[in-house]
């Protein structure tokens, strides 16, 4: 199919919201279609060569910026998107702006909703029903059925089958296919020999950090490695690990998505030591609906995987594949952690099981799932 993408995320950019778009687009061109991607005109224009190690991809696409005025709040440049998108004879547009779905819907161009956390109210939940009473609406994409089920409380009657597809965040499983032990490729990148345990994502608040600390100084014969932060953040907390004397933690900071994969192998046990309340780049709390790019990473590097018992993170990670923990329960980690360092069988169990259940979740089956039997829905929309 022709598809037409419209996102107002930074392109090029850290956050992981960027990350999932290109990570999207990629594997739509992989399976066949032809696409064209709309952004916003704010941010610099990178070349593809820095745009494809930054981002993990492979191929290039194009992306066409629209100019954009603060004072629309977002109206604008979906507008301006759809209409261009409508010139361009999309057969199909897959949007991530809920001013973008409800007029494409409006209009009649079959349109796909990606959606990764509630409508915000007032006017998110009124574009959002915009969006669904329109003619063009073909399939909505939330990343959890915790979300799910939110939204379909919102929209007030149950989804009509086949409408709702369940498209948690995916990973590139080729990357991860042809990694030593974690032994070797420490030696190859030059850390400290040793066990090591590993958190890849950003330093904001609500990510367990503090805890990981805390466990950096209890356990001094442990190599901890933090991978990703801005570079305030970064240096904030090498500030403080300064301070309180930790020498057994190192801060890497922002890592290229091509690069994160060998990161990842290097470490024996990787961590998401989420809170009960998480930030994300817009300030915003997801820990009700969130599905973390690095679990499903986590998961196909095939280490032993440790996180927070959170009700979304269950959606994903179980007994059989993870350790699952109290929140903020530094006893509880600490425990866990000297349990595993002693019990390499449990290692291999729960490394194995990891590797085995990522293959549920690459991006490649994730879009071919998205649009399944869409072909058909947009020759009835038409």
């Amino acid at each position: 199919m022709r598809i037409g993408l419209i996102s107002t995320s930074r392109v090029p950019s850290r956050t992981a919201n960027s990350i999932e778009l290109m990570k999207v687009c990629q594997a739509l061109q992989d399976l066949g279609h032809e696409i064209t991607l709309w952004l916003p005109d704010r941010d610099p224009a990178e070349d593809w060569e820095h745009l494809l190690a930054r981002y993990g991809i492979q191929t290039p696409f194009p992306i066409l910026r629209i100019p954009v005025s603060s004072c629309f709040h977002g109206y604008d440049f979906s507008l301006r998107a759809v209409l261009a998108a409508r010139r361009w004879q999309s057969e199909l547009l897959y949007v991530w702006p809920y001013q973008a779905a409800a007029i494409a819907s409006i209009l009649g161009l079959p349109t796909v909703l990606e959606l990764h956390d509630e409508p915000p109210a007032p006017s998110g939940q009124r574009l959002f029903r915009a969006f669904l009473k329109g003619k063009g609406a073909v399939r909505l994409l939330p990343t959890t059925a915790a979300l799910e089920n939110r939204v379909e409380e919102l929209a007030g009657t149950p989804f009509k089958a086949g409408f709702s597809i369940l498209s948690p965040n995916g990973v590139d499983l080729e990357k991860y296919q042809h990694f030593s032990e974690p032994a070797a490729i420490r030696r190859q990148l030059g850390w400290k020999e040793g066990f090591t345990v590993g958190y890849t994502g950003q330093l904001y608040a609500g990510r367990g950090l503090d805890l990981l600390l805390e466990l950096a100084e209890r356990h001094q014969d442990i190599h901890f490695v933090w991978a990703g932060g801005e570079p305030e953040n970064v240096a904030a907390w090498q500030s403080r690990l300064e301070k309180k004397g930790v020498h057994n933690t190192s801060l890497l900071g922002f890592i290229p998505n091509a690069d994160l994969p060998q990161i990842q192998a290097a470490c024996d046990i990787l961590v998401m030591p989420y809170e009960r309340h998480i930030s994300v780049s817009s300030g915003g709390d997801t820990a009700r609906y969130a599905s973390p790019m690095k679990a499903f990473e986590y998961l196909a590097a095939g280490r032993v995987i440790f996180s927070s018992d959170l009700p979304v993170v269950r959606e994903v990670l179980n007994e059989g594949n993870a350790l699952l923990l109290p929140p903020e329960d530094v006893e509880a980690w600490d425990l866990a952690l000297k349990s595993v360092v002693a019990d390499c069988s449990l290692q291999r169990t729960l490394a194995a099981k990891a590797r085995q259940d990522a293959q549920h979740y690459s991006w490649l089956e994730r879009e071919r799932r998205a649009l399944s039997g869409l072909e058909l829905g947009v020759q009835n929309v038409r």
